[in-house]
């Protein structure tokens, strides 16, 4: 079978376009895309297609830039094809979104593919990856671990992007291009052995085919069956997922734990996989974070979490699994002029203060809620606020000095709650960790005259 019958199988067999669309193809003066241009044109008439191409200046190559810009210029005149140019700062974006230059390349050329098709009303956006693409993404994906969807390889479509040479190899593109007589570029990127997919690509690859020369069609055919399993998966997730979500926003994630508790983990891998996925905050959490995820949900007690990159924190709570990037609150700074209630709302604490003489200290109702202070050493206005670097206390019955910070660890407070735990402050001595311990210095004695009693409540329902 020839070159373009196998692609109009590939486009007639994942349904990738209908007649009369318009279809915006990636050019970078490669070998793959000059040959999708090519491809395109001859069957245009058979889709009565409309086409464009765009080429997108990633500001890294700037001596070779200009030589691929006049080539594609060439080769669309001479398909009588328009051409958008483009350009955006790869290297800004990544030292901004710390990642690669690849990765950030990657992400600009998408988002700039998408803005470029709504304005010229594109229905599809072709790009050029092949067969040995797909095997080579297998090989990374496996390094870096991934579940069985990263193992599916890249979609033949997803959404508005078509793949149309994702059935053809590297070896058949260029073979193609030599009988057509038609030129194509070499990135200079794709000959250096620093990037993975490269390292894959001119060392790993060409061993796997001594192996077996047909390693890139059986690598291929293996991924079809993964990527059909996955759609009869991704059913049964959707349905699942949609009884799981308790609370959801760009940075957050809340999913109702009983039954989570109870799914076998192949279900609940993919469940938790989608959840977070769909979440922009918590992309950074990769395979083996999910693991620890599940093990949290298993056997993790009501309080347990854990730590993961990027500021992510997965909480267990009594009835929901709490999956949060936001950065954690901290305490406002309260001047304490009267008494009263106070609201503490960043730790929903209900705060009550009453002076009380000495003498009826017998009358007082105490609990664990409360706590009383000598008020002969207070000074109004006090202060309650967030801990502070250097801040100590002596903690009652500990009669030694002890920083806030180690008293926290020791205590194993969570990190992401010790900035909302207040401190009550009397002329920047600390009084009492709220809710926590007292300081030695102000507990109340035999010649105590007034007692300040503070009440706490939570707030959280």
């Amino acid at each position: 079978m020839g070159l373009i019958d196998k692609v109009k199988d590939t486009i007639e067999k994942y349904s990738m376009i209908r007649k009369g669309e318009h279809i915006l193809i990636g050019l970078s003066g490669g070998a793959d895309s000059v040959c999708l241009l090519k491809v395109l044109t001859l069957i245009k008439n058979d889709y009565e297609i409309k086409l464009s191409a765009i080429y997108v200046d990633h500001t890294l190559r700037p001596q070779e830039t200009p030589y691929e810009i006049e080539f594609c210029k060439k080769i669309c005149d001479d398909f009588d094809i328009p051409l958008i140019l483009k350009s955006c700062n790869t290297q800004s974006y990544a030292k901004t979104a710390k990642i690669s230059f690849q990765e950030a390349a990657r992400e600009l050329r998408y988002q700039i593919y998408d803005e470029c098709a709504f304005q010229l009303k594109a229905d599809k956006i072709a790009l050029g990856h092949n067969a040995d693409d797909q095997a080579e993404t297998i090989f990374i994906r496996l390094i870096r671990g991934s579940g069985p969807l990263g193992l599916s390889g890249i979609p033949p479509v997803r959404q508005k992007i078509i793949r149309p040479l994702i059935e053809v190899e590297r070896a058949e593109i260029e073979s193609f291009l030599a009988k057509q007589d038609i030129d194509f570029l070499i990135d200079s990127s794709n000959l250096k052995d620093r990037y993975l997919r490269n390292k894959i690509r001119h060392v790993i690859m060409p061993e796997v085919k001594k192996l077996n020369p047909s390693a890139v069609k059986t690598i291929t055919r293996t991924m079809d069956i993964l990527r059909s399993e996955e759609k009869y998966f991704e059913i049964i997730v959707a349905k699942t997922l949609m009884k799981l979500i308790s609370r959801k926003n760009d940075e957050s994630l809340e999913l109702f734990l009983s039954p989570m508790e109870v799914l076998d983990p192949v279900i609940l891998r993919r469940v938790l996989r989608r959840a977070i996925d769909s979440t922009k905050g918590l992309r950074g959490i990769s395979f083996i974070h999910i693991e620890d995820i599940i093990k949290l949900i298993k056997s993790g007690k009501a309080g347990d979490r854990i730590y993961l990159p990027d500021n992510i924190r997965v909480i267990k709570k009594y009835s929901v699994l709490l999956i949060t990037a936001e950065k954690p609150k901290r305490l406002a700074t309260y001047l304490i002029n009267e008494l009263g209630d106070i609201h503490l709302k960043e730790s929903d604490i209900l705060l009550t203060l009453e002076l009380i003489e000495a003498e009826k200290l017998d009358e007082i109702d105490k609990d664990s809620q409360t706590v009383l202070i000598n008020a002969d050493k207070l000074s109004f206005p006090l202060t309650i606020r967030a801990r502070m670097p250097g801040d100590f206390f002596y903690p009652l019955g500990f009669g030694k000095r002890k920083k806030i910070q180690d008293y926290f660890v020791d205590e194993k407070i969570p990190r992401d709650e010790r900035d909302l735990i207040p401190l009550l402050i009397n002329n920047g001595e600390v009084v009492w960790i709220v809710g926590k311990r007292l300081d030695d210095r102000y507990k109340i004695d035999n010649v105590t005259k007034k007692i300040l009693k503070c009440n706490i409540k939570s707030l959280i329902k």
